[in-house]
């Protein structure tokens, strides 16, 4: 199932008006409402439901969509060449089909003209899904749109740094996703520290324990479980690249203290 049907098949009514509300609810209403009517809105505010494998999806998509809205208006305007861009990430990026491609759109308009920041989906986000994994995914993505254009703007660049505070993130893993994006994630001894903290390590973690750090990231992204907690079968090239960037971490960290070892033996 698409996340376009398990969103509406969840019944996802806690989010008008519930506890849940906030600019994650109003996005969802919004989406709801302009794109399948009142009726189906006011069937969805009278159900319950818990936060599900379907919901979750739905809160990804959701929450996904509008911080790209924010993030392509960070400099006050949403150009025709940005618009283009998110298009073409969706198209090209994500592979989604017709229908699911129409209501993402339809979420990312919603937004250009809401009231809440991008900051605030990223808190409310953080509340809704305590998996550190699927926020980080969050965040990937955005930074793929953000460097769609081949640059990183200023603009961009602040909300990519300050929003990891937002999402629940280490500050240092923006430093590591620009040397991803930027330079395919080469080590050096400048970026060193960059691949333990997508790790969650430091220099003083010892070998056992880097490895069971590596291990624990590693079951955190394998198909079967990051599909388990709500992230579409669309994106999952996406957790794939975040696999590969954790390998990269570990494999430049073992190899650094391997030298390390050879010069103080």
């Amino acid at each position: 199932m698409s996340w376009l049907g398990a969103g509406i098949g969840a019944g996802f009514g806690f989010m008008f008006g519930g506890p849940f509300g906030g600019p994650i609810g109003a996005a969802l209403g919004a989406w709801i409402g302009s794109s399948f009517g009142s009726s189906l809105q006011q069937r969805l505010g009278k159900a319950a439901s818990a936060l599900s494998r379907d919901g979750a999806q739905t809160i990804f998509i959701v929450t996904l969509f509008s911080m790209l809205a924010k993030m392509a208006k960070a400099d006050g305007l949403v150009s025709k060449a940005e618009v283009e861009f998110i298009e073409g990430f969706i198209r090209n990026n994500l592979r989604l089909g017709t229908e699911e491609r129409k209501h993402a759109i339809r979420i990312f308009e919603n937004a250009k003209t809401d009231k809440y920041s991008i900051y605030d989906y990223a808190k409310q986000y953080r509340q809704l899904v305590r998996d550190q994994a699927m926020r980080e995914m969050v965040y990937r993505l955005l930074f793929a749109v953000a460097y769609a254009d081949g640059e990183l703007h200023s603009a961009e660049k602040e909300i990519l740094k300050r929003i990891t505070v937002d999402l629940g993130l280490h500050e240092s893993l923006f430093a590591a996703m620009q040397n991803e994006f930027l330079h395919g994630g080469r080590s050096t001894a400048a970026n060193l520290e960059q691949h333990y903290a997508v790790l969650g390590c430091t220099p003083e973690t010892s070998d056992k324990e880097l490895k069971l750090a590596y291990r624990r990231k590693a079951a955190e992204y394998h198909p079967d479980k990051i599909a388990s907690k709500g992230l579409p079968e669309e994106f999952m090239r996406h957790a794939d690249d975040q696999m590969k960037s954790i390998t990269v971490a570990y494999e430049a960290i073992v190899e650094a203290r391997k030298q390390q070892a050879k010069v103080v033996s």
